[in-house]
């Protein structure tokens, strides 16, 4: 990967943490980390073919923990001069003075760390110019507007491009850091007039832009959903099985890593609390985390704090294998880091009865007669409690045929019982952030209509 990109190299960011680690040391620290990165971008954003918003960004920052004993503290700069660094290290090191004791504080263990880190491939970098950048906006949003003249308006197209990189370092000898990218196109265009408007929208996002799928599929994909959430109706409450579409059944599995992560157990603010070896899935139901996939959105082969990462079964045959902790919450529960400080590692979730008919159009027909859901509003998760509403839209569904889109619902349940009311994952299988999974079928949920 060609460096020129950024203003500096790999080599001259280590260099500089190496100098921060260098700093503590001279102050009193008896232990330090050193977080530096840097990066720039382009944001692009055209409405009805007219160019909105043009942002370019150029950032850099470096973030230092010192530690006194246990005692840490905290403090960052966006000077990367020899000056600042060192006024950023004696605020660190100040404040780390008046803060209590912390028996859970202080690095991995040196042995966990990764010191040989190995090359995912996580950056290409576009070197796009914002005219082509607007371009390729007009051309999705155009797409758009071409598919059917009751595509009426537009909240946009937006194209975001970034590439950074970083440095890691610390007191115990880890010494790491890598480039990565992220570039996205999304378009929401809007269907009808006046009150019975309705919005949709869809996006693609990759590392790699040549993987990126061509804005005119992006720009009709987003209008046919508009159009088909046209002439909504309201349903009145009942019970019924309830299909999660894919984009939103990763949603389900995030929140299944909130509920199982390190923080929430601990404090024990977690439905899942002590659920380390029970069936929390049925037996069908397998998460297989692998931070290893070359070019994979969720890649890393080292946690925020060094930590080597590795692959793990999750959940298996339904029961929960593992934790998502870092090194502070392991030890709060007496455990060992799993090397997910900064969170999970591309997570895909799977069923083993899954077959090859059941695409989207197959799980309809397992569901049979229900809700399709494609759209979820508010935060309305109890992850204490695992209680579950949400306001929706979507389908519904009638021997396995969709019959109308329906509005102005909530669907309600208990996490726990949703999670093992799993009955079927189907094979339309979508990646969003650094989770992957196929449409999810439930049961039996609440539906609360009028």
């Amino acid at each position: 990967m060609n460096e020129s990109i950024f203003i500096h190299s790999q080599d001259q960011l280590k260099e500089l943490a190496a100098d921060v680690l260098a700093f503590a040391r001279e102050k009193g620290g008896t232990d330090a980390a050193v977080d530096i990165s840097e990066g720039s971008g382009l944001s692009v954003t055209v409405r009805r073919g007219k160019i909105e918003t043009i942002e370019q960004n150029k950032d850099k920052g470096m973030g230092v923990t010192v530690y006194i004993g246990q005692k840490r503290g905290n403090a960052s700069t966006s000077d990367f001069s020899a000056a600042a660094l060192r006024a950023t290290v004696d605020a660190a090191y100040n404040i780390a003075r008046f803060t209590a004791d912390d028996d859970c504080a202080g690095l991995a263990d040196e042995h966990l760390l990764e010191k040989n880190p190995q090359d995912l491939k996580l950056c290409y970098p576009w070197r796009i110019s914002t005219e082509e950048a607007v371009l390729l906006a007009q051309r999705a949003e155009g797409a758009a507007f071409d598919v059917d003249p009751r595509i009426t308006n537009s909240e946009g197209a937006s194209i975001h491009v970034q590439q950074s990189h970083f440095v890691s370092a610390n007191s115990r000898g880890f010494s790491g850091g890598y480039p990565f990218s992220r570039h996205t196109l999304s378009v929401a265009p809007i269907a009808g007039k006046g009150a019975r408007m309705q919005r949709d929208d869809w996006y693609t996002s990759v590392r790699d832009p040549s993987k990126m799928a061509a804005p005119e599929a992006v720009g009709r994909y987003a209008a046919e959903r508009a159009l088909a959430r046209l002439n909504a109706r309201k349903l009145d409450t009942r019970n019924c099985p309830v299909l999660f579409e894919a984009p939103l059944a990763a949603g389900l599995v995030g929140a299944f890593v909130q509920a199982t992560s390190g923080g929430a157990l601990y404090r024990k603010s977690t439905f899942l609390l002590d659920s380390l070896g029970t069936s929390i899935f049925p037996n069908h139901i397998q998460i297989v985390e692998d931070p290893h996939i070359i070019g994979g959105v969720g890649s890393a082969p080292f946690d925020e704090e060094g930590v080597r990462t590795v692959k793990r079964n999750i959940v298996e045959n339904g029961v929960l294998n593992g934790y998502f902790l870092s090194s502070y919450s392991a030890r709060k529960l007496g455990m060992q880091t799993t090397g997910n400080a900064g969170g999970s590692h591309n997570l895909t979730m799977s069923s083993s009865k899954a077959k090859r008919g059941d695409d989207f159009a197959g799980m309809l027909r397992k569901m049979g007669t229900g809700l399709l859901v494609t759209e979820l509003m508010g935060q309305g998760t109890n992850y204490v409690t695992g209680d579950y509403s949400r306001g929706a839209s979507g389908y519904w569904v009638e021997n396995g045929v969709i019959q109308y889109p329906v509005e102005e619902i909530t669907i309600a349940g208990n996490m726990k019982d949703m999670f093992q009311q799993i009955v079927a994952i189907g094979n339309d299988v979508l990646t969003r952030g650094n989770k992957s999974t196929g449409s999810i079928l439930i049961e039996n949920m609440v539906i609360a209509g009028s």
